[in-house]
């Protein structure tokens, strides 16, 4: 059993007594609102689930990250990159990038349906969101969007329409993280393209510890 939350307070559980199986699992219910998305992603817990289904909030251990200086900018990115004339720009259009995301993962089945759209373009609103956005002769190709708060920038889901559209865009946040102020990047859970690109994986105590110091 895991804790419902009530719909009148922000409070989550502490995140140590999140289930190790399913890896990070803390609770449910709750909403979507602004201030406790906020909340949530302060405290290192973030909403996953499917239509239909109830509100679950997540905080896995151990965590995966990106800090800017590893990412691993290679020359073969550089080429593709040159050769399909691709350009990134940031936090220009951030909800055509998270429908982009949501319509191409349509067949698999998505955890970006409209609830989550209209939240998430509510905390974008409100000046929490981010994105950056990858273009192909002028015509949107790809990209990723999240939630920075402070100098931590949690990432929340990445899509291509062409070959390393979405690498691009994470290439050149990386590349400007001064000018955004990002120092850390949060990836949750691992995947093998993401530790390729450089993200490792640490221990949700010292995850948490970072973003407190990061986000204050």
């Amino acid at each position: 059993m895991i804790p419902w939350l009530s719909p009148h307070h922000l409070d989550f559980p502490d995140v140590e007594s999140a289930l190790e199986d399913p890896n990070g699992l803390l609770c449910a219910g709750g909403d979507l609102s602004v201030e406790r998305l906020s909340h949530a992603y302060s405290h290192g817990i973030f909403p996953w689930f499917s239509d239909g289904e109830p509100i679950l909030w997540w905080s896995p251990n151990p965590r995966l990250v990106l800090t800017p200086d590893a990412f691993k900018f290679r020359r073969s990115l550089k080429k593709s990159i040159r050769a399909r004339a691709l350009s990134v720009t940031t936090n220009q259009c951030f909800d055509r990038v998270m429908a982009l995301c949501s319509e191409t993962r349509q067949t698999e089945g998505t955890w970006i349906h409209q609830d989550m759209l209209e939240a998430y373009r509510a905390l974008n609103a409100a000046g929490a969101g981010f994105s950056a956005e990858t273009w192909q002769a002028g015509r949107l190709v790809g990209g990723l969007y999240g939630v920075k708060l402070g100098r931590v920038l949690f990432g929340e889901s990445m899509v291509s329409c062409v070959p390393d559209a979405s690498k691009a865009a994470l290439a050149h946040i990386c590349q400007e993280a001064d000018v955004h102020q990002i120092e850390l990047i949060d990836c949750q859970v691992p995947t093998s393209h993401l530790i390729s690109l450089g993200a490792t994986l640490i221990d949700r105590s010292e995850f948490m510890q970072r973003i407190r110091e990061l986000t204050e």
